[in-house]
């Protein structure tokens, strides 16, 4: 059975064709435009000789030529291949080399970085701008193309030949430390793992046919708001998920997270599910709906069903304080990473400051043997996930060898660096990235621990944890916080709260305060970052 993802959409656009697919400022695309923009994208690719087994990079903000760049590629077999448009020339220059991009798709507010890095890469022959009224200097070096000019006169016809649940779809991940790594999935396998097999909540589908009646039949579709950018994980799968099924997708225009525009669109298309990452952005949306409207008047929403965060910490106060606004019928905290698609959620509460979560049959707890850990023992082990998983990492079978492991029993695992306990009911316990572990005396602390600790304290806005050298114990806990406006923390303050959640030795011993926290634009904490402030001093 093959569940190739242009296919897929494809027969979900000739069930829905007249339903709106998107909507992006004043635009509002349909599943057939959306679908015949795309089929055009993908033939002037295909004239510029990209085909199967390409990679097209998207240098783009949230767009609706993200999308349909993303699916013109998976049209012809190719790759999208996701870039963080906050790179700098050698970041950038990496990743386009890394992934042997043939052609790229950017905002034009980017063409002096491309231009920068294009002579490098001779292999990138075919670039495409979004016009976006920046007005930047296009002198490339291979000359770009505007993309409506390259759509223009293309054919709308699907004849791009026979796709399968084989082809390759490479996603980009930074995690939190290191140089961007590219994760290899099959078609067949992003599908279950990754986009919820076709019916979120509910039992996979099991032939490709059955989504496009399936979306048709659903007189009430979802329309889905993805906070985070589409050139991350979270805000990719999320729109695909809703697309695939017939749904709406909601983009924002802010180049930078604007809380209020976020709630003015849930009122405005009747948002019922908003995708986020973390507290980093749902702070400052719990705090624009006690704001309220700039009118003073409250937000209207009625429509939310379901408000899911994965990727990141997501702290009790700012549920609670979502939940009080009504924000969402259900908070839904998610576990899941690029690696290994959804691996588990909670949908209640984690009254203790731990990270709990139930599990579906593909998730364990492993010991260093690759045994399932049982239930209520205690002991600690490697957070995994069998069943559809992907190739690999691209180009790094060092890497791919490391994470993804194969038990005793023949079963391959891919093990992402999350140290974990199973409740006695089954649940989970993430402890935290092993790799981040900080050893004070041999006790080992994991900063997400004391990070949900310090941010319940009122007057915490943000804060990472990292492990600084100390003499005597090794390494020591140093707490890099943002204070809320006005607020005023000592490391005395932080601690005697803390010191009520959390044993003493995991307190932080040192504490640096910051103007604003430093993180990616999906929210993700730059450790690298904390640790120079904890090191140097720096801000």
């Amino acid at each position: 059975m093959q569940f190739q993802l242009a296919d897929l959409f494809e027969n979900v656009a000739d069930n829905v064709p007249d339903r709106e697919a998107i909507v992006y400022g004043d635009r509002r695309i349909t599943f057939r435009e959306f679908d015949q923009r795309a089929t055009k994208l993908a033939h002037y690719l295909r004239s510029q000789g990209v085909g199967k087994g390409d990679r097209v990079g998207l240098y783009l903000y949230n767009c609706n030529e993200y999308l349909e760049g993303a699916l013109a590629a998976f049209k012809l077999g190719a790759s999208p291949v996701n870039i963080n448009f906050r790179y700098v020339e050698e970041e950038l220059r990496y990743l386009c080399d890394d992934a042997d991009l043939v052609a790229m798709i950017f905002q034009r507010e980017f063409a002096p970085r491309v231009a920068a890095v294009a002579p490098a890469l001779p292999a990138m022959k075919t670039l495409i701008y979004v016009e976006d009224g920046v007005g930047a200097d296009l002198r490339v070096g291979p000359t770009p193309v505007e993309y409506e000019a390259a759509i223009r006169d293309q054919s709308p016809a699907r004849d791009f030949g026979e796709r399968s649940g084989e082809d390759v779809y490479l996603l980009y991940t930074g995690g939190t430390t290191g140089m961007p790594k590219g994760v290899m999935w099959r078609h067949n396998d992003v599908f279950f793992a990754g986009l919820q097999g076709g019916n979120p909540g509910g039992p996979d589908i099991t032939e490709p046919g059955q989504l496009g009646p399936n979306a048709a039949a659903n007189e009430n579709p979802t329309v889905t708001l993805p906070v985070a950018p589409l050139m991350h994980g979270n805000g990719h799968w999320a729109s695909l998920i809703g697309l695939h099924g017939g749904c709406k997708v909601v983009l924002t225009q802010s180049r930078k997270l604007d809380a209020h525009e976020i709630w003015s669109l849930v009122e405005r298309e009747r948002v019922s599910v908003l995708s986020i990452v973390g507290d980093a952005m749902a702070r400052p949306m719990a705090q624009a709906l006690e704001d309220g409207k700039p009118d003073a008047s409250a937000y209207d929403t009625s429509s939310m069903v379901a408000l899911s965060s994965a990727g990141a910490l997501f702290s009790e106060d700012v549920k609670d304080r979502l939940r009080e606004k009504k924000a969402a019928m259900l908070i839904i905290d998610a576990f899941g990473m690029s690696e290994a698609g959804h691996q588990g959620m909670n949908l209640g509460k984690n009254a203790d400051g731990k990270l709990r979560f139930s599990i579906d049959a593909f998730t364990a707890v492993l010991d260093e043997d690759l045994r399932r850990i049982a239930p209520g023992s205690d002991q600690m082990g490697m957070l995994a996930r069998c069943g559809h998983l992907p190739l690999g990492y691209w180009k790094d079978p060092e890497k791919t060898a490391k994470t993804f492991v194969t038990d005793p029993d023949g079963v391959r695992w891919v093990m992402g660096g999350d140290m974990a306990s199973v409740e006695a009911d089954g649940t989970i316990v993430v402890h935290g990235r092993g790799s981040l572990c900080i050893n004070s005396g041999g006790e080992k602390i994991f900063p997400e621990e004391v990070e949900l600790a310090l941010r319940s304290h009122p007057d915490v806005y943000d804060a990472v944890v990292v492990g600084v050298p100390d003499e005597r114990w090794g390494q020591r806990v140093a707490a890099v916080v943002q204070p809320q406006p006005n607020a005023s923390l000592t490391l005395e303050l932080l601690t005697e709260h803390c010191a009520t959640r959390i044993a003493r030795y995991k307190l932080p011993r040192e504490l640096h305060v910051v103007d604003a926290m430093q993180r990616s634009p999906a929210g993700k904490a730059d450790y690298k970052w904390a640790k120079d402030v904890a090191v140097g001093g720096g801000k």
